[in-house]
Order: C-alpha cells, then sequence, then structure tokens
C-alpha cells in the first residue's frame, strides 16, 4: 500500500509526489472543536491550522508536507513532529519573490524534500514504486451537481481569497451558479506537468522548469510581488456578475485585499469569514443564498430595462415577432380564485406570518413565540393567521418561507433568505428606505437598498448572540425586569454608563457590578442599549449609511434602542406598526411574483 502524505498549499510540488508513489490528499479540516489542537499549541494560533491539525489527528496520514507561509504554518509543522515523532514532515522553504533565482532555489528545495522523504522511506521500509509517474492524488474530484443538465448557468461568480472549503463550492454549483474562475489557496485546477527522467540521476534536469510553473502561478497574498491576482481579476471582472471573497478568521493579509478590491471593483462582492468549523453553517447559508438572490434580482432588472429600453427606440423583441406574426398562442381568460399568498418567518425567538391577496393588501398576520421546533412553530402560526383571516388551508394558492427556520417548514413551497425578504417588504411598506437595521434574536443584519429596493450590500453579525434580541432577554433578567420594561426604562436616564464588553456573559458581570454599586436600574438599562446601538452602528457604516434608515425585528419595538440609534445617525429611523413582520411580509411579496 502506497504512504499518503497530506497539505494544504497550491505551491507543494504535488506532481513530483505522485511520480515518487506517493498517494497525495489535500487537506480541506471541517472540524467540531479544537480541544487537541488547544492542548498542543496556543489558543492565539489561526483556526485554520489548528483545524488541521485535528483533521490530521483523525485521518490516518504518514505525514504532511507544508511550506513556510506564515508563522501558524510552521507552528504547525514544529507541534506535527513532537505529537507524531515516527511520521513523515516537511516545511518547504518558500521563496517570497518569483524569478530566475527562485525557480532554481525552489527547485533545489524539492530535491532535498526528495532525499527527505527517500531516507525516510528506506529507514521505516515504504515499499514505493519509484519514478512511476502515476496520478495517486486523492484530492477530492470535481464537484458537479447531479442535475447539471436542468440548471443552466443564469450567474456566474469568482472565488477570492484564502481556503473556502468544498462547502461553499458545492452550495454554489448546487444553486446552479457557475465558478468562472478560483483564486484561492487551493481552488485552481493542476496541470502541470513533470516527467522524472530514465537516467537515475539524482538531480532531476526538469525540477527547474517544474518550479518555474509551480511559483509561477497566480500569486498568494505570502508573495512580494501580488499585482499578477489584481491582473487577473481586473481581466476577468467582465465575465463574472459578482465575487465572493473568502478569509480565515483574523487572517489580516486577506482581510487587506479584500478591503482594496471593495474599495476599487464596482462588482458586488460579498465577505466570508470563516474559522474551518461548521458551528456557524446556518449563517453561512443565508450570506451565500442572499447574495446570489441580490445577483439575480440585479441581472433581471438590468435585463428589463434593456428591454424596456429596446420597445421605446423601436427595436423588436422576439415576443414583439410571435404577437405580429400570430406565432404566439391564444389564450382566453378564464375566472380563477382569488391569489392568496402566505409568508412566514420563522426566526429564533419569534415565528410570523403574514397573509396577502393579489392586490397586494394585507388580510392578516400573526405573530408567536418559537417553541423548541421551528416547525410545530410554523404550524401554530399558519392556523394562527388563517384564523385571523377567516380563511381554510384551500384558500392559500402558495407558501414562501423564510428566517433561520425556513428549510425546516415542510409545508412551505419555496423559501428565501431573510436579507431579500426584509428588503423586499422594507421597499414595499416605504420607498423611501435606504438602510436597513434588523436586530432579531439570534443575529443582526444590516442592508442598504437602491432606489429600486435591490439589495445593494448587506452585513451579519457573527454567531455570537451579542448585541441581539437574547443579549436583551439575558440583561433584562439580571436587573430582574420585564423584557418589555427595559426600553421605557432607560428613557429615564440620568447618568451616563457604559458596558465595555460585548460579549454576553461578560456584559452580564458588569451589570451585575454597576448593581453592586447601587446604579440606578434606568442608567444601566440605557448603557446596554448604547453598547447595542454601538455594535449595530458598525454594520451600518459597513454597507453604507444611506439616509431613509428603518428598524425591523423584535428589537425595534424598544424605544430605548430606537432612541439611541437616531441620536448616533442624527436622522429618524421609520419603524413599520409591527416591524417582526417585514420578513414575513416580503416573503409573502416574493409569492406573488411566481
Amino acid at each position: 500500500m502506497n504512504p499518503t502524505l497530506g497539505y494544504v498549499c497550491k505551491y507543494v510540488p504535488v506532481e513530483v509526489l505522485k511520480a515518487a508513489g506517493i498517494n497525495v490528499r489535500r487537506i480541506e479540516p471541517q472540524a467540531t472543536d479544537f480541544c487537541r489542537a488547544d492542548t498542543l499549541m496556543h489558543a492565539n494560533v489561526c483556526s485554520f491550522v489548528r483545524a488541521v491539525l485535528e483533521d490530521f489527528a483523525d485521518h490516518d496520514y504518514d505525514g504532511m508536507i507544508l511550506t513556510t507561509c506564515c508563522d501558524s504554518t510552521r507552528r504547525l509543522f514544529d507541534t506535527l513532529r513532537a505529537k507524531w515523532p515516527d511520521r513523515f514532515f516537511y516545511c518547504l522553504d518558500l521563496p517570497h519573490k518569483i524569478n530566475d533565482f527562485a525557480d532554481s532555489l525552489y527547485a533545489k528545495h524539492i530535491k532535498k524534500m526528495l532525499d527527505a522523504w527517500n531516507a525516510y522511506a528506506k529507514e521505516h521500509a515504504f515499499q514505493t514504486p519509484a519514478n512511476t509517474g502515476e496520478l495517486l492524488s486523492s484530492d477530492p474530484p470535481p464537484i458537479e451537481p447531479k442535475d447539471s443538465k436542468q440548471q443552466p448557468h443564469t450567474i456566474s461568480v469568482g472565488l477570492v481569497g484564502a481556503r473556502p472549503g468544498d462547502g461553499i463550492r458545492s452550495l454554489l454549483i448546487s444553486k446552479g451558479i457557475r465558478i468562472r474562475f478560483d483564486m484561492t489557496c487551493t481552488g485552481a485546477p493542476r496541470n502541470f506537468d513533470f516527467t522524472v527522467p530514465d537516467n537515475g540521476s539524482s538531480w532531476d534536469p526538469n525540477l527547474p522548469s517544474y518550479a518555474h510553473d509551480l511559483l509561477n502561478q497566480i500569486p498568494c497574498m505570502r508573495m512580494a510581488d501580488a499585482s499578477g491576482r489584481q491582473r487577473f481579476l481586473q481581466d476577468m471582472s467582465e465575465q463574472v456578475d459578482g465575487i465572493i471573497y473568502h478569509t480565515i478568521k483574523f487572517c489580516d493579509i486577506y482581510s487587506y485585499e479584500y478591503t482594496q478590491i471593495h474599495k476599487k471593483s464596482d462588482l458586488p462582492i460579498l465577505k466570508i469569514e470563516t474559522d474551518a468549523t461548521d458551528q456557524s453553517s446556518g449563517q453561512i447559508l443565508t450570506r451565500l443564498e442572499a447574495f446570489i438572490e441580490a445577483l439575480e434580482a440585479k441581472k433581471q432588472f438590468d435585463q428589463s430595462r434593456t428591454a424596456s429600453g429596446n420597445e421605446q427606440s423601436g427595436t423588436r423583441t422576439p415576443a414583439d415577432k410571435e404577437e405580429q406574426t400570430g406565432t404566439r398562442p391564444s389564450t382566453e381568460k378564464q375566472e380563477t380564485s382569488p391569489m392568496i399568498v402566505m409568508g412566514i418567518d420563522s426566526g429564533s425567538t419569534s415565528t410570523n406570518a403574514v397573509l396577502l391577496n393579489e392586490k397586494k393588501e394585507i388580510l392578516a398576520s400573526a405573530v408567536l413565540r418559537t417553541g423548541a421546533r421551528s416547525g410545530d412553530s410554523a404550524e401554530r402560526v399558519r392556523a394562527m393567521v388563517l384564523e385571523k383571516a377567516g380563511l381554510t388551508l384551500d384558500d392559500i394558492s402558495l407558501v414562501v418561507s423564510t428566517g433561520y427556520g425556513r428549510v425546516s417548514i415542510p409545508f412551505a413551497d419555496k423559501d428565501v433568505t431573510e436579507i431579500s425578504c426584509h428588503a423586499k417588504g422594507a421597499h414595499f411598506l416605504n420607498p423611501q428606505i435606504r438602510t436597513i437595521l434588523d436586530i432579531g434574536g439570534q443575529d443582526s443584519k444590516a442592508i442598504h437598498l437602491d432606489d429600486n429596493g435591490n439589495v445593494k450590500d448587506f452585513v451579519m453579525n457573527d454567531k455570537c448572540a451579542a448585541g441581539t434580541g437574547r443579549f436583551l432577554e439575558m440583561m433584562a433578567r439580571t436587573l430582574e425586569i420585564p423584557i418589555e420594561e427595559l426600553g421605557p426604562l432607560s428613557l429615564k436616564s440620568s447618568e451616563s454608563l457604559t458596558i465595555s464588553s460585548m460579549c454576553t456573559v461578560f456584559a452580564e458581570s458588569e451589570v451585575i457590578s454597576l448593581i453592586a454599586q447601587n446604579k440606578e436600574p434606568a442608567d444601566i438599562a440605557h448603557g446596554i442599549h448604547e453598547a447595542i446601538v454601538s455594535r449595530a452602528m458598525s454594520l451600518i457604516k459597513r454597507v453604507g449609511a444611506e439616509p431613509g434608515f428603518m428598524m425591523t425585528g423584535g428589537v425595534a419595538k424598544n424605544e430605548g434602542v430606537v432612541d439611541v440609534l437616531q441620536k448616533r445617525l442624527n436622522a429618524s429611523v421609520w419603524r413599520y406598526e409591527e416591524p417582526e413582520i417585514v420578513g414575513a411580509l416580503g416573503a409573502a411579496l416574493f409569492g406573488l411574483e411566481e
């Protein structure tokens, strides 16, 4: 059985290792926790590196090939050697610059790596067939949707940044999204040729040429001159509808590049920051789907505007030609039942429903506290809103779900992300709205709309509950007052107090300390609201604080939060009479467009 070595960097000489008869497996870690890594490494080490260590411990690798791409990777190399001294680990000294000298130097480093492997294989009695040239890689095969023929590519995106993992790629392809290019660390396909000479020489004359090809890929951000990345992006910008930029949490190198692209490019761009765990998969799914929905809406709007321009200029569309030649099938107007659509917003705190008729009139709405099972809560709110409207299930033409539990509602005909639904609902209620702040029970989000109500940009908070409805609930419990009284109480504040920590646990400790100092509950409540708004303002600024502000979600009922927000913005914040149903309203509006 051939040995298996793992790798994570695109500059690892995979083809050379294959030719030496070694199985090579690209590591795409998805850790559940970092228990082992935290005992072996410092907690501040990059989460991706810690996830790689967890993956290595879970699989039967014979070793790993690394490169000197960053300090965290060097620390990983040291840790692996110390923990598994009987396995093969090698860290290639990767040149910072790309030139003829670097090609020669890296070829020598690769040769040293092979010599080290041969010595290790001999010592451990590995029977590896030398110079086979076989493709022994265990890399994941290209991801293709099973029904790709039934899913024409309507949206094209580019992947940029650091290792996004196969989960993001799989999701995009499953949605019929074409990944036009992949500039991430291990995303580009490897098309390098490497042939082993037959003369048995200890020095392979093909290595410098191979090293040249390896180093002259689209450079990663650790290279001294990464201008090739910008040139490639400029050349490809007209071939994609948007860019998805992935970074590893706290990786400054790629964060800098994202900032540059965001400032210089006119393309819509979505930044996703992960820590190589699956604990925030729900929010990642929401962000990706919302970005795709925004791209699709923009494309449809651009196409409709082009079609409208053709009509005004006298250009005949295919539909015009059918009408003039009589080829379009004739249809007779038939009497049909009035269309009634139900929108359901399944949130972590409340489940909300709206009934909308074909005239876009709200027939009834309902708000229900979400229980232990989102599906059960959806069924209860469905029954509640139908009873309010005096209707039955047979009267409903379509059900559209949104929110955190949208995929867990079995009777929904379609699901749309809460980002798109809040935008749709807000624009319907007030076309002057340009910036939405939605603070729900589990997360917060800021959404920037264009003049037509399309999503221009959006950001969500991370998987922490800081600055959300859950945060307020815990603070109200600590103050021993009902959550409904927290807002009115804070309006009576006379002293400014600061809650410095946004971590729910640490903030609670601060509140307990203030209580011990005999501070007034009104002042503490005001300090809590100041802390929430500070976090919300960072979201609003990231999407562009354009006047025409609206607040949605359950926290919008809190007068204290709204008062602080208006003072920070120096502008009024509009709210609908029932701010919790805006998402469900948007879902119903999407249903009417079906």
